[in-house]
């Protein structure tokens, strides 16, 4: 057990414990000046109210606050602050907000702007989250700017567009009896699925993507926006409660099998996989997966490189291959198949992706000039002739899910998340993992059962598809779109990859790729880290746990509260159930383990404990019967 910081998070920096204020059954938690988890009752009504201005690549400002007034009563509540944002340019932003609570349901949040100068932005302006957990798919009435109001439903499968534009307003029902309508005023608002980029959320946000961006708010001209949420219904609800009792954990039906393990090599980290190569084998991947981008000035060297790792670490290799599409394609492909034979690198898959299609092309945007996907796929099939092809997004699923490959030319399908795009702080990055099923079930809309992989997905990000770079983080803060991400070497970032491949786990994948060896995504530490440099990193007991269940039957396995504890199950041919629990908090979690032969068992923030059974289990009344053992990690 530990508490901390640089243990769990690799930053000593914590961050900000949230305001929590509350008026009646209202509550809310205000951090820097915006609210999340708002809630009535024990219900979450909306995920976040959060007035966010954005640079050109939609990086996220951090403004500086003063003057904060906060007034609690147990009826009502306000707060009042003003805050700046300063341009790289010098340029700065200042505003003044108000927000104001009361027992009878009502929640107003009021902002006005002032750009001191000219001011460039690709957003300034109110962002409200709708959580996804009960109300993907559910009715909710939309009024739009022109005054219509229109019965619709929020959707189910991840729209790759905005479902709604031109919005006034949206009322959904928070639970029977009980409704609530979010007021957007002071701008023409639309909302996007961010479960696209695997936000828990829906979100509406401020200016329509169809304008042009970035922007220039012009001095002195003040701009004003309010957010009016209204909660009707029962009235005699109280104020919600920390959630109280074990969490238990329960067995359930053998399905497909768990994915082989991959990792991503990118060839600078090539050496450090040779240096280490006992290391390697105890982690025991599956797979290799090798970076190669000739517009990035790799070539035969990084081949040559890849194929010496293969040779010493023999397992399934798959080359992922940017393509340049800037000539002959019959040519370039041609070119990289005699660079890969020349270097002696034996490959069992090769996924290519269009160089362009690393950025992405948002609503309203020109799609820039690429040769059909049909002959980039056929020109590779000319190349590398009874290799698996594998083709999709080497970014997003957000990616994947606008421009839909011609799947009947591969043998499967790739794309990969990162949950920093929007937000970085810790409860955001974990509740990413409730978008990840709704993910493989719109992929599996899409492709039917096509072969199906995803990663390398990691905390950090690795490109950016929505601005020019992604955000350098020398300082090892939580910043969204960032290249480094201090919790990859934590304690952290093993809770979150064992509750991703429980997440992912129903959708039947063939590889699923969540680190590298070395590096900024690595499972090897680097100097000033919470473990000393060389050593594994938390994560590499969470993959080599993956390894290990890599081939084995998938069993299912749930808990009675997935936003605390997630659980991922697999059994082997003889009969021995392994499971891997995950605390997803930054609290001790009680945890009901006599299903799986345990007794209580309490785990520490962020932690990953392996459950060993000898016989497979089905339910709580043979649980007595197993032999069972447990090791947190």
């Amino acid at each position: 057990m530990t508490s901390d910081a640089f243990q769990l998070y690799g930053t000593h920096a914590v961050e900000p414990k949230p305001v929590t204020l509350r008026a009646g059954a209202l509550s809310a938690e205000m951090v820097n000046g915006n609210l999340r988890t708002i809630r009535h009752g024990s219900t979450e009504v909306l995920r976040a109210i959060a007035y966010i201005v954005r640079d050109r690549d939609w990086g996220t400002y951090e403004p500086d606050l003063t003057n904060l007034t906060i007034d609690q009563e147990d009826d009502r509540f306000s707060v009042s602050y003003a805050a700046s944002c300063l341009g790289p340019d010098g340029s700065r932003l200042v505003f003044h907000a108000t927000i104001e609570g009361s027992a009878d349901g009502r929640l107003v949040f009021d902002v006005t702007a002032l750009p001191q100068s000219n001011f460039e932005t690709n957003r300034c302006g109110f962002c409200i989250l709708h959580p996804i957990a009960g109300l993907a798919g559910s009715p909710v009435t939309v009024e739009h700017t022109d005054g219509r109001a229109v019965e619709t439903e929020l959707p189910d499968l991840i729209d790759p567009w905005q479902p709604f534009k031109d919005l006034r307003a949206i009322t959904h029902r928070v639970r029977p009896g009980v409704v609530a309508q979010c007021r957007m005023e002071g701008d023409t608002f639309e909302m996007e699925d961010q479960r696209n980029w695997s936000d828990a959320s829906y979100k509406t946000y401020v200016r329509p993507l169809a304008l042009p961006w970035p922007y220039v708010l012009p001095a002195r001209q003040p701009l004003r926006q309010t957010i009016s949420l209204q909660i009707t219904g029962d009235a005699n609800v109280h104020a919600s409660a920390a959630p109280a009792g074990p969490v238990r954990v329960e067995l359930g039906k053998a399905g497909s099998k768990l994915p082989d393990i991959g990792i991503v090599i990118y060839p600078e980290d090539v050496e450090a996989a040779f240096a280490d190569l006992p290391m390697l084998g105890r982690l025991g991947p599956r797979q290799l997966l090798f970076h190669f981008d000739p517009t990035r000035g790799h070539g035969l060297e990084a081949l040559r490189a890849h194929a010496r790792l293969a040779a010493a670490y023999s397992v399934s290799t798959t080359l992922e291959c940017v393509v340049a599409c800037t000539g002959d394609l019959d040519a370039e492909l041609s070119d990289v198949a005699d660079m890969v034979r020349r270097a002696g690198l034996g490959l069992d898959a090769i996924a290519v992706s269009p160089a362009v299609d690393r950025q992405s092309t948002p609503p309203g945007s020109a799609w820039p000039a690429c040769p059909p996907l049909e002959d980039v796929y056929a020109a590779a099939r000319r190349a590398f002739p009874g290799l698996r092809l594998g083709g999709g997004m080497f970014s997003y699923f957000t990616e994947l899910n606008r421009k839909r490959v011609p799947a009947d030319q591969l043998d499967f399908i790739t794309h990969c998340t990162c949950p920093i795009v929007h937000a970085a702080d810790d409860l955001s990055v974990m509740q990413s993992l409730e978008a990840l099923p709704f993910i493989t079930r719109s992929t599996r809309a899409i492709f039917g059962t096509k072969p199906y992989r995803i990663g390398p997905s990691t905390i950090a990000m690795r490109q950016n598809p929505y601005g020019g770079a992604t955000k350098d983080n020398p300082q090892g803060q939580r910043i969204a779109m960032a290249n480094r991400d201090p919790r990859h070497a934590a304690q952290f970032a093993a809770a979150w990859t064992i509750g991703y491949a429980a997440r992912v786990a129903p959708a039947g994948l063939e590889m699923l790729t969540l680190s590298s060896f070395s590096g900024p995504f690595g499972v090897v530490a680097e100097s000033g880290e919470p473990v000393a440099q060389g050593t594994s990193r938390p994560i590499f007991r969470a993959i080599e746990g993956l390894c290990e269940l890599a081939g084995l039957t998938h069993v299912s396995a749930t808990t009675s509260d997935e936003t605390r504890v997630l659980a991922l199950a697999g059994r082997s041919a003889s009969g021995e159930t392994i499971v891997w629990l995950a605390n997803l908090t930054a609290n001790d979690v009680p945890v009901d383990a006599s299903a799986l032969g345990q007794g209580d068992l309490v785990m520490s923030p962020y932690a990953i404990t392996r459950i060993g059974l000898a016989n497979s289990l089905t339910s709580r009344n043979s649980s007595h019967r197993a032999h069972a053992s447990a090791r947190g990690a």
